[in-house]
């Protein structure tokens, strides 16, 4: 059993001991969805740790409440409205009950589709309503500044960190398929990076000529440091001192050293605090549909499966929108 496991169980105080639900129906039904996600479904690390905490936490109420002999077929849909009700007892914002019923839904889904039950009875809970607001999108011209002044001042590794901030805001991918990238998914023919989103869904996405030519100024210097240390790894973005070379490892960077690196240089530039990777994608598809592109073209871009979620990602100024107002409505003229 993961320490997750034992962690989540813990920390909700439950009084039996996590390490018996591991025997049980449902804890073994949950380990198996889980490897079904890593295994047939790429799902990230991130994702797997997300939906492994809430499905514990979910065994585990569903142990203490009914039983740890208790079937999936028979949990009932008013039990699981009951558990957001703990939920929200225990402090837990909406959003974050939101995320616990949208795993125990994924996980009924494939109990319905293997065939340990009969319907997703999930489904018939209502997701908490959540209050809709957009976060705040840096401008062109404040990403630009940051971008283009990736200086020893507000970078251990200048060249490295600007490619980094060029690719994030330039290309638009997230930060797991950013860390993800390998020498060999640059594709300098077609000016186009071949990059691996969730679900390890494959897409190109084009590479512009600032983003290149950033490439190219860090590549220089990677080449130079790995040869130095004789050392060789098939990633992109490696860390500042190698560290983890000698022992065979890529030194890869995490996407949590990519966090870091992304709001040491915003900050230091006069952005928000609460700037991250995430936020410099979301200005990419911002400032796309600012400057006119489809918002199909966008969700394209962006990979994303659906367009409400490439709408999600984008949004328009309160001047566009008048903007647009005045140029098309006959009563605004």
């Amino acid at each position: 059993m993961s320490a997750s496991f034992v962690i989540e169980a813990e920390s909700v105080g439950l009084k039996h001991a996590a390490a018996n639900l591991s025997n049980t129906l449902l804890g073994k039904l949950v380990v198996e969805y889980l490897r079904v996600l890593s295994s047939e479904r790429g799902a990230s690390t991130h994702t797997l740790r997300a939906y492994e905490r809430e499905l514990h936490g979910f065994v585990a109420y569903i142990a203490e409440c009914e039983g740890e002999a208790q079937t999936p077929a028979g949990i009932q849909h008013t039990r699981i409205r009951a558990y957001l009700g703990t939920l929200y007892e225990r402090g837990l914002s909406k959003a974050s009950a939101a995320r616990a019923l949208a795993a125990i839904r994924s996980w009924f889904k494939w109990l319905a589709r293997t065939h340990h039950v009969d319907q997703n009875v999930a489904a018939l809970v209502a997701t908490p309503k959540l209050p809709k607001h957009l976060p705040r999108v840096p401008s062109i011209e404040e990403m630009n500044q940051v971008v283009d002044s990736v200086t020893d001042d507000v970078a251990s590794w200048p060249k490295r960190d600007a490619a980094i901030l060029e690719l994030l805001y330039g290309c638009g991918i997230r930060n797991a398929e950013l860390t993800g990238l390998n020498l060999a998914d640059i594709h300098w023919a077609n000016d186009a990076l071949l990059v691996r989103g969730k679900g390890q869904k494959q897409r190109f996405v084009p590479l512009g000529d600032a983003a290149a030519q950033a490439l190219r100024a860090y590549m220089v210097e990677r080449a130079a440091k790995l040869s130095a240390a004789n050392a060789d790894t098939p990633a992109l973005f490696i860390n500042l001192h190698l560290r983890g070379i000698e022992e065979g490892k890529e030194t890869r960077l995490t996407t949590r050293s990519i966090g870091r690196i992304v709001k040491r240089i915003a900050i230091l530039r006069g952005l928000s605090s609460d700037v991250h990777p995430h936020t410099l994608r979301h200005a990419f598809g911002t400032h796309l549909l600012e400057e006119g592109a489809d918002l199909r073209a966008i969700q394209e871009l962006l990979g994303h499966e659906r367009l409400s979620t490439t709408q999600r990602y984008t949004q328009l100024t309160t001047a566009q929108l008048e903007q647009v107002y005045d140029r098309t409505h006959p009563r605004a003229r």
